[in-house]
């Protein structure tokens, strides 16, 4: 009987969330309420900002996050090609123009260089994702004088130069997606320190009952039934994360002799593991998409961590590290709720394939 699949990435959910959830239900208070103000407190807390704008998904507090800050059509926005869809389309649908640059090498994250040689007069903002558990260069992106703009969707709890991500930028994002750090099914919020950026967020957020007609409010919020899953999440986040780097450790050790590149963690960051990614090495694999049909048929799913960076979709040229990100990087299961003997079973077929 063939071993029962490890998924690449599952939410982690108990008892206390079903009933938190069940308790809203009760309540017959669905929509946005007093847990979507409390949710906003919370996570304005944990990051450490003065408040935060509840939403119906990442993309959306990105969107909301660009247009607080006043970004107009055809302003330029910079952001890394090696990220999701999300930040590009964001920027695209408020008409803004999208200029895109490389990654680090090694740490996947956006290229402080790279991000400089991109300014022009029309920049306006810099989108600055934390990839994967790893904060980008904070200090290096804030010494170009642009409002920077934190995509922490993979990326809480970790640091860099003893600072939250989340904390630095004059916004941030996050998304709490089924299988993110903390999750409410779907649902995101816009975080800052700076009222006038969070008045804005909350103004555009919502229309009814407004004493103004507001061209580009929407409405983007958020549900009790959300809120409640996710100020259950955060309780136990920095549980999460210390689980996380458990097993972040014990692949660490499990891979250090097995021929593939290990994770990088910058001096002064911290990583919280939100994925495990692994390089393959040129000459000794048969490809990416072959050694993950081959896991698959093992029972031990891993995927891309980007599905494809977004030079690829719009045919451009000149990302290497992108590129080379691309070919070779790997992501394996990784999730609070893996047990040991889960993460030694991926470890054993992982080696095997690779050998």
């Amino acid at each position: 009987m063939p071993a029962p699949l490890i998924a690449h990435s599952r939410p982690t959910l108990d008892a206390q969330d079903a009933r938190v959830v069940a308790k809203v239900v009760r309540s017959g208070w669905l929509a946005q309420g007093a847990r979507v103000e409390e949710f906003e407190r919370r996570m304005a807390a944990f990051v450490g900002v003065r408040g935060g704008v509840a939403v119906n998904s990442g993309t959306a507090a990105l969107k909301l996050a660009l247009l607080a800050l006043g970004v107009k059509r055809g302003d330029e926005v910079i952001l890394p090609s090696y990220v999701c869809a999300a930040p590009w389309l964001a920027v695209h649908q408020i008409g803004a123009v999208p200029k895109l640059v490389d990654i680090e090498p090694g740490s996947y994250t956006i290229d402080p260089i790279r991000a400089k040689k991109a300014l022009t007069k029309r920049t306006r903002a810099i989108i600055v994702p934390h990839l994967f558990g790893l904060p980008a260069d904070l200090t290096r992106l804030q010494a170009l004088h642009v409002p920077l703009i934190e995509d922490c969707a993979q990326t809480l709890g970790a640091t860099e130069q003893g600072r939250p991500v989340g904390s630095v930028g004059v916004a941030a994002v996050c998304s709490f997606y089924a299988t993110k750090l903390l999750c409410t099914g779907e649902g995101g919020m816009l975080l800052s320190r700076k009222a006038v950026v969070l008045e804005r967020g909350r103004v555009l957020r919502e229309y009814d009952e407004e004493p103004l007609l507001v061209p580009g409010a929407f409405n983007r919020k958020m549900t009790d039934l959300q809120a409640a899953l996710g100020l259950s999440q955060v309780r136990r986040l920095r549980q999460f994360i210390r689980r996380r780097r458990a097993i972040a450790e014990m692949y660490r050790k499990a891979l250090a002799s097995a021929g593939v590149g290990l994770p990088v963690i910058p001096k002064g960051r911290t990583h919280c593991f939100y994925r495990y990614v692994i390089r393959l090495q040129d000459g000794r694999h048969s490809g990416l998409e072959k050694v993950m049909a081959r896991l698959d048929r093992r029972g031990v799913q891993c995927h891309r961590p980007v599905f494809r960076p977004l030079h690829r979709y719009l045919n451009l040229k000149g990302f290497p590290e992108s590129e080379e990100a691309h070919r070779t990087a790997l992501s394996l299961p990784i999730y609070p709720s893996m047990t040991d003997r889960m993460v030694r079973r991926v470890v054993t077929v992982l080696r095997e394939e690779l050998a």
